[in-house]
């Protein structure tokens, strides 16, 4: 189940881990957890809010959410350290957007949350309306107009959609979404990007047989039809 809000929450250590994921999910949020930040960017793509730890195996809380704040400029990020030095809060605070040292009260994790939140979600402007789709880009929400349903992408797809929805009307190669989403050179006969789009328009299109919203030029790439 997708929560209206859902959070990206990474930390290794399972037993804070456990217990801060099964208080955000009673409290009514979505929760990603992850127990490093390797796959952070893509599963942020879905998420409204980041809680990050300092310390992680490999990357640390630091470099990753730098990366998140880099890729979603208003994604809100607070961060989580048993490390009390100013010197760590100010490093924090160059880019996130609150700092809570542990150990702490799940009520008062909840708080910031909220005011996070809320400090985030402003109302935008009107959203995008795109044939039979309404999509909310600072809230990254997707809703079917007509039955008033929020469809759900996967962070890979999510992504891929951004990036045709910021080019609305170009066509972008096969290699310009591939390299942009992946981060990776893209070689050629890859199906990997051909499939997403496919379960993409599974979610998007009335009838993905005949779609409307992603369109294929053959032997270039896609676009979204403005």
């Amino acid at each position: 189940m997708i929560h209206e809000k859902t959070i990206l929450y990474i930390e290794d250590e399972k037993e804070i881990g456990d217990w801060v994921h099964q208080d955000l999910r009673e409290r009514g949020y979505g929760v990603i957890w992850l127990t490093n930040g390797d796959r952070a960017v893509d599963e942020a793509a879905s998420c409204q809010l980041a809680i990050l730890d300092v310390m992680l195996p490999g990357l640390d809380g630091f470099t990753v959410g730098q990366r998140l704040k880099k890729q979603y400029p208003g994604l809100p990020i607070l961060m989580l350290s048993a490390r009390t030095s100013i010197d760590d809060k100010l490093q924090g605070l160059q880019f996130a957007d609150d700092y809570l040292t542990k150990p702490f009260h799940p009520d008062e994790l909840a708080a910031r949350v909220e005011v996070l939140l809320r400090r985030s979600g402003a109302p935008s402007a009107e959203p995008l309306q795109l044939r039979h789709l309404l999509i909310y880009e600072k809230e990254n929400i997707i809703k079917n107009r007509e039955s008033g349903e929020e469809i759900v992408l996967t962070g890979k797809q999510f992504h891929i959609f951004q990036y045709l929805l910021r080019h609305l009307g170009q066509i972008m190669t096969k290699e310009q979404i591939f390299e942009s989403v992946w981060g990776e050179p893209y070689l050629d006969g890859d199906k990997t990007l051909m499939v997403h789009i496919r379960h993409l328009r599974e979610k998007l299109e009335r009838d993905p047989a005949s779609p409307e919203i992603i369109e294929t030029i053959r032997g270039i790439g896609y676009r979204v039809r403005a």
